[in-house]
């Protein structure tokens, strides 16, 4: 797995997975014990000290369900920040779907329309395209994540009560800003 492809999915995994999943418990182990820093290609270093320092299970729940998690369905509250797409984009923006369909990523569980699903189909894109990755993925960026994402994490990092996804909002705006950057860096031989 290639860096680009390691920011994505842990940067989507982080937001599109409950702190409780198990599936998320070896990522969080990484960054507690502050060994994610030794893997982690952006100069972030500062950042990822204040993502470990909160990283208490327990109030990571609490704030994850809060900003993200919509019971109005039990009768109860609504998310403070939704992290679909379609809650962002102006009405009529064209569904991401037929465009994962298109680059040939296999369909999931889940909102395709998730921020972190968006991200971790960035990292698809790096690992899995047969046609030419870097244009999917600038498609995926320009068209579908980068349009919202300065509103979505700016909410984040406003309305969540805790440090880590404060932190974790402000990671994920700086790693796009590089990875976009990123995309624009591959030479025109590599684009064909």
């Amino acid at each position: 797995m290639n860096d680009f492809s390691m920011v994505c999915r842990v940067l989507g995994t982080l937001f599109y997975r409950h702190p409780e999943d198990a599936t998320l418990a070896p990522l969080l182990a990484l960054i507690a014990e502050g060994k994610l820093a030794v893997h982690w290609p952006l100069e972030q270093d500062d950042l990822l000290r204040r993502l470990q320092q909160s990283c208490d299970l327990t109030a990571m729940a609490a704030d994850y369900t809060r900003l993200f998690i919509n019971t109005a369905a039990d009768g109860g509250r609504i998310a403070a920040v939704s992290p679909l797409r379609c809650a962002w984009v102006e009405e009529g923006a064209p569904d991401v779907m037929p465009f994962l369909q298109q680059v040939g990523m296999p369909r999931g569980e889940g909102s395709a329309d998730h921020f972190g699903a968006l991200l971790l189909a960035g990292s698809w894109l790096e690992d899995h395209a047969q046609l030419d990755e870097t244009a999917a993925q600038r498609q995926l960026f320009d068209s579908y994540l980068l349009p919202w994402s300065e509103g979505f994490l700016g909410k984040v990092q406003a309305c969540a009560s805790g440090d880590f996804y404060r932190t974790l909002a402000i990671v994920a705006r700086e790693a796009l800003q590089a990875l976009r950057e990123e995309l624009d860096d591959v030479p025109d031989e590599a684009r064909e």
